[in-house]
This record gives structure tokens, sequence and C-alpha cells, in this order.
């Protein structure tokens, strides 16, 4: 999933960063609204982990402006206030999910998974499709019982293909997708973690190229 992360405490932005990264989603920055915004007006975002307190313009007004834009967007919205009032409020404004500061990093990668599946049409935890079995929330993969180990971005482009369910996904749209917004736009990256996928899944050959479309698990 592609997920920005909105959080003034540059550690601790990175750290939840790394550690959503390591869950194989692809990760943008934000250190202020205004950055925040800037962001969401050109990238497709799956879910926002946005700081309720931001400087230049607040964590409330970002949310705000989500919502009466109609973006897609899921937002888990984090806070060091941890009244009930203040998370009333705070899912008041249309944040989806609320998390206290200090928090668990699991907690939140599992937050922002489940809302991951409700940014988009709902996806079993489990994808299977052609023999495969994806485990979004365990991270593994298995192609007619046989345990494939899989890289992060490996493990992203294939769940992609999967929630496709047949249809084609372009290699822009899994570029947007699985990778950040510091991506090439030019790169060979997709042609090569494809070609990777389909010498780990292996026989016979499950992941099809549509010529000038992109790819498909049929």
């Amino acid at each position: 999933m592609r997920v920005l992360v909105v959080e003034d405490e540059r550690m601790l932005a990175e750290a939840i960063a790394e550690w959503l990264r390591d869950e194989a989603h692809a990760v943008d920055l934000a250190h202020d609204g205004v950055a925040a915004l800037e962001r969401l007006a050109v990238n497709d975002y799956d879910v926002v982990v946005l700081d309720r307190d931001l400087p230049a313009v607040h964590g409330d007004e970002v949310c705000r402006q989500l919502v009466d834009g109609g973006s897609a967007p899921r937002v888990l919205m984090l806070t060091a206030a941890a009244e009930v009032t203040d998370r009333v409020e705070g899912l008041g404004l249309g944040a989806d999910d609320y998390l206290t500061k200090p928090f668990a990093f699991p907690e939140l990668a599992a937050r922002v998974l489940a809302l991951g599946r409700r940014a988009r049409p709902a996806a079993p935890p489990v994808l299977r499709r052609a023999g495969i079995s994806l485990d979004q929330a365990r991270r593994r993969v298995f192609r007619d019982g046989r345990y494939v180990p899989l890289a992060r971005k490996e493990f992203a482009v294939l769940a992609e293909l999967l929630r496709a369910d047949g249809a084609v996904v372009s290699a822009e749209v899994l570029l947007e997708k699985v990778w950040d917004e510091h991506a090439d736009p030019f790169t060979g990256a997709v042609r090569l973690t494809i070609l990777k996928l389909r010498r780990k899944l292996g026989e016979p050959p499950v992941i099809e190229t549509v010529k000038g479309a992109g790819y498909r698990i049929p």
C-alpha cells in the first residue's frame, strides 16, 4: 500500500516509516501540514498516518480538508492527548482511527493494514489465486503449499496483482502503489521485480505480461 506519514518529530517519523517499509508498504514523509497537503494533492495514498499537533497547518485542518475534498485515503490520527473527549473530537473530524502516543509499532502497523483494506474494495486478509496464497498480516506466501520467501517489494507487487482479481495492473500503477515518491518513473524496477517474482514462484508461470498494458495473474 501507499502510506503518507505526517509527523513533525523527525526521528519518530523516520521510525514509523522504516517499520511500515519493513511491512512492504511504500511510505512518503511530511513534517508539517503544508507539506502534507502538497503531497496529498499529487499522490494517491491508501492511508495517512497523521499527527494531530502539526506546525504550519494543524492536523485537524489537514484531516478536515481531506474529508471535505472527498479524498480516498483512510486517516489514522496520532496524538499525545489520551482523554476520551480528545479521541471523540478527532474521530468527529473524519479520522477513521485514533492512536495515542506512546504506542507500540506492531499495533500501528496492524491498524494501518486494517485501514488499507477499507481504502479500496474489501479484500480478505489472505489473498488466493492460481494456487498462490498471500497472508497480508503475517507476510507469508505459499504456492501449492510450498513456502515462497519474498523480499518486501516482491511481496507488495504480488499483493497488488492478487488484489486485482485477474485484471491487468499497469507498471505505472505498480510503481505508484509499491514505490515511494522518489521512484524514477523510467526505472526498470517493476520489470526486474516481476522477473524475480516469476523465478521464485516457479513453474508453471502464473504472472502474464499483457503487451502494452501491464501484468496480471489470470
